[in-house]
């Protein structure tokens, strides 16, 4: 993992950005050459808005291309039409990808209205494989450690399926419904194998809420309490996190030290 403490929340937002764009130029996606295009994972929630908002603003102004480029999110509540404003696939359409240039069928999500969601589950999985897997796949962090849909105890071998989610975890997503009432108890989520099948993970935690998950999921033990902890798991690993959710972090001078030694050569 590399570990990287970042004044506030803009810089996280604009580094977040980097990444994805550098994964878009190196594989030709913002270029006008004929290459082939980036595969990017896209989380939902408050913690990627400002990425998000950085790489509209890129678009915007200074050219950033997304036309050769496809996307898949990471998760879909069960039983929520594609229409509902609250799904996944409305969510990010809203907040990111319509406001690029993302192609017709580029954007890809689990349908969480279909009839048989374990066919629906494998389905994605597959599409994913088709498209040659994901490049680089942004996530946040629960305040129990929580990635995707994958709540503590998730197999760390799971791949996209059905998951209950655990009480707190629908009073936090409560703020999005009419009441905690409305929110589903169900959902489709890429496993935790799935997530790792990607070639980077980006993890980002923004505030003091997320400095206790962010520290076990780095410093932890590999445990599926923590499901964010099988990152430690993965070669290419990016944690983006600022001050406030990295206040409860045993080894930050080792994080700054390396971080400090980088090569100019080498990206996140």
């Amino acid at each position: 993992m590399e570990i990287v403490i970042l004044p506030d929340t803009d810089a996280v937002a604009r580094t977040a950005a980097d990444v994805v764009q550098g994964c878009i130029e190196r594989t030709g996606a913002g270029r006008a050459d004929d290459g082939p295009g980036a595969v990017l994972g896209l989380a939902t929630g408050s913690t990627p808005l400002g990425a998000y908002r950085e790489l509209i603003r890129r678009h915007r102004q200074e050219g950033l291309s997304f036309a050769r480029a496809q996307a898949f999110t990471l998760d879909e509540y069960l039983g929520l039409p594609p229409d509902h404003p609250e799904s996944y696939r409305s969510v990010i359409r809203r907040e990111f990808t319509d406001s690029v240039d993302f192609p017709d069928g580029a954007v890809h999500s689990l349908d969480g209205h279909a009839p048989d969601p374990v066919a629906e589950a494998a389905r994605y999985d597959a599409a994913i494989a088709d498209a040659g897997g994901i490049d680089v796949q942004i996530l946040g962090i629960g305040t129990d450690g929580h990635i995707g849909f994958n709540e503590p105890m998730s197999s760390l071998a799971s791949r996209t399926r059905i998951k209950t989610l655990t009480e707190q975890t629908r009073r936090d997503n409560a703020r999005f419904f009419p009441s905690e009432e409305d929110v589903p108890h169900h959902v489709l989520t890429q496993g935790l194998a799935t997530i790792r099948d990607a070639r980077h993970l980006l993890l980002i935690g923004l505030g003091e809420a997320k400095a206790e998950a962010i520290a076990a999921a780095v410093e932890g033990p590999l445990a599926a309490a923590c499901p964010a902890s099988s990152l430690q798991l993965h070669p290419h690993t990016t944690v983006l996190v600022d001050e406030a959710a990295a206040s409860r972090l045993q080894h930050r001078e080792y994080y700054e030290y390396t971080l400090a030694q980088k090569p100019d050569w080498q990206a996140y």
